[in-house]
């Protein structure tokens, strides 16, 4: 097992708020990925014969934000192998082993919090069409009471 020194996944994850992320990201950048997801077709499954899980699982997988991402940087194997490892993982009678290899998929893929943090992506926001509004109302703002409000004025003579 290694010793000291800064490791991959070591530390907290980069926040995109921060001064210090902000000057980190003028040389990685953060990446912006559609909140849509990814509109083209999934790649061709690279390994041998999938199951049905497996097609479905690929599916939708290649649909998530993270499938432009993925298809840029030619992760097709990656993805297709943690398809397979999720599809294993899911039956009663899968080994411990195998559940915590999902764990490191997911952050690798950017599929958690901390792997999208990591691979430093973010989602933009979703677009919602505004419903229409009715005519506007000209609604005077309620005044909250002010400290002097509360004071109360005692004539010369009574507080005493």
């Amino acid at each position: 097992m290694p010793r000291g020194g800064a490791r991959a996944v070591s530390g907290p994850p980069p926040d995109p708020r921060s001064l210090r992320s902000t000057k980190a990201a003028d040389k990685g950048g953060w990446r912006t990925l559609p909140a849509e997801g990814r509109q083209a077709e999934p790649p061709e499954w690279p390994l041998t014969t999938p199951t049905d899980r497996e097609l479905d699982l690929w599916d939708e997988l290649w649909a998530k934000p993270q499938g432009v991402a993925w298809a840029d940087m030619g992760q097709e194997l990656e993805v297709a192998l943690f398809v397979r490892t999720l599809a294993e993982a899911e039956t009663p009678e899968a080994r411990v082993d195998v559940k915590k290899m999902i764990r490191s998929y997911l952050d690798s893929l950017g599929l958690s919090v901390a792997g999208m943090n990591r691979n430093r992506w973010k989602i933009a926001p979703a677009i919602e069409e505004a419903e229409p509004v009715g005519p506007a109302v000209n609604v005077e703002p309620v005044r909250r009471p002010s400290a002097r409000d509360r004071l109360k004025v005692v004539p010369s003579g009574e507080g005493g």
